[in-house]
């Protein structure tokens, strides 16, 4: 068998690496029969807000590497401290021992996490942080002789990861629906309908969705360890928003029917809807509390789950006890990852502080409402802080499209040949570009996806 070099691979034709790729590659959330059919883009390196391919050609890096990119590529301050850091170590195990950085960024995330989160549990992404939560509130209703509560209540719609007690705590069918006969036995109450642009409230109604929760929690709070949501912005449904105030009420309810509230900020959080943490805005004090993607500015895989001291303590005793919490990761607190974090929280500190990123979202928010509100082929739109969706219509009274069309991925392929890295959800574009980007890479954007809009609905009605 051939050894491939990595060290070459960079200069391997693009004939090469598409034929490596085709035959060895499954790549995430993908259908390889089609990405197969499709032109492949191999990304070689990235600066700012910018992505090169091994050819040469310069895109926008406008979904943020997948929601994770905060301060562009190859930031020079973080690059500088992860230098520094692999020049002393690059992983230790912290199962049983600890290292500086693993101590000063759980210092860190209590300092800035709201209420009384004072103690922070590491793994390596989103998922394993809502499974984390999940266990720690199922074991701790346990310790405290309550071990009816064991139902996890979720919002329609939610997406909370694709491990099984994430996929068990969600309500996304797309994803998750094959899986049902292997999944926990969970409730669901319907998600608020909010359409919003640059803080604009368009339409909403959260009065149906909290009336039903109350009910649910009236009809079978003696049995509910836990509800969970994405707060803001249900970001995998579509950038579905809640309007203010929504959080506050949830959180109220749970309060009063002793309920663990979990909020899932892997998406939301770090500067994302433009405050530091989501929950900030409404001054809302979770039990459990999840961090992922951005943590580390789309540098390396770290995610947090932040709780309290009263659960803590709930899990102290002797070893024979059995009330110790066993449940970790190999590369849990990974000092590189964990050096990153402290850098990109440093950094999103000044962003926030300075009003540069308060000014980012009010100008990608003017633009983006510019650009598509009234779109004869957009049928809804939505933003909060950085992060927008444009749901694709046809024209009017025309039934919309069969699903094999692949609308959405038709646009994003324009946009590939416009200078831009989208991903589609279905017939919706999301828009999530790094929380740096400038005026003028806005302009870009937004005028480029509107010409990419038009080639792929000129090609459609053909």
């Amino acid at each position: 068998m051939a050894i491939v070099q990595t060290d070459t691979a960079s200069e391997t034709s693009k004939s090469t690496l598409d034929q490596w790729d085709r035959s060895h590659s499954w790549h995430p959330f993908t259908q390889m029969q089609e990405y197969a059919s499709l032109p492949q883009l191999h990304v070689d390196r990235g600066e700012g807000c910018w992505i090169w391919d091994t050819e040469g050609n310069r895109y926008l890096d406008a979904n943020a590497s997948i929601w994770t990119n905060a301060h562009g590529h190859n930031d020079p301050e973080i690059n500088a401290a992860l230098k520094a850091q692999i020049d002393k170590i690059a992983h230790s195990t912290y199962l049983g021992l600890s290292h500086p950085l693993g101590a000063a960024l759980g210092k860190k995330l209590a300092d800035i996490s709201p209420g009384a989160l004072s103690r922070a549990i590491f793994s390596d992404n989103g998922s394993n942080a809502v499974e984390i939560a999940l266990k720690l509130s199922f074991q701790y209703w346990q310790l405290r002789e309550k071990p009816e509560k064991r139902l996890v209540v979720g919002m329609r719609n939610g997406y909370h990861g694709d491990t099984f007690g994430a996929m068990a705590a969600g309500d996304s069918q797309g994803f998750h629906g094959r899986f049902d006969p292997w999944l926990f036995e969970s409730r669901a109450f319907s998600s608020p309908i909010c359409e919003e642009v640059n803080g604009q409230v368009f339409f909403q109604n959260s009065e149906k969705s909290l009336s039903e929760l109350e009910i649910l929690l009236e009809t079978e709070g003696a049995s509910i360890a836990a509800l969970i949501l994405e707060p803001s912005i249900q970001g995998p449904a579509g950038m579905r928003l809640q309007p203010k105030g929504f959080l506050k009420s949830v959180e109220a309810l749970c309060r009063r029917f002793e309920v663990h509230l979990i909020l899932d900020e892997v998406f939301v959080g770090c500067g994302r809807t433009g405050s530091l943490l989501a929950c900030d805005v409404e001054s809302v004090e979770p039990d459990f509390l999840c961090l992922a993607k951005g943590l580390t500015a789309g540098y390396l895989p770290l995610a947090a789950t932040l709780t309290s001291e009263s659960v803590y303590e709930a899990f102290l005793g002797s070893f024979e006890s059995g009330r110790g919490f066993f449940h970790g990761h190999t590369f849990t607190g990974n000092p590189l990852a964990a050096c990153v974090a402290l850098k990109s929280i440093e950094k999103l500190e000044r962003l926030i502080d300075s009003k540069r990123l308060e000014s980012t979202v009010a100008y990608f928010g003017e633009r983006f409402d510019a650009a598509f509100r009234g779109h004869p082929n957009v049928g809804e739109i939505r933003q909060r802080g950085m992060a927008a969706a444009i749901d694709l219509c046809p024209d009017s009274g025309r039934d919309p499209w069969p699903i094999d069309e692949r609308v959405g991925m038709k646009v994003c392929i324009e946009a590939r040949k416009q200078g831009l890295l989208l991903r589609p959800l279905l017939d919706s574009i999301l828009i999530v570009p790094p929380l740096v980007i400038s005026a003028e890479e806005i302009d870009f954007l937004f005028e480029n996806l509107k010409t990419a809009l038009s080639a792929a609905m000129k090609k459609l009605s053909n």
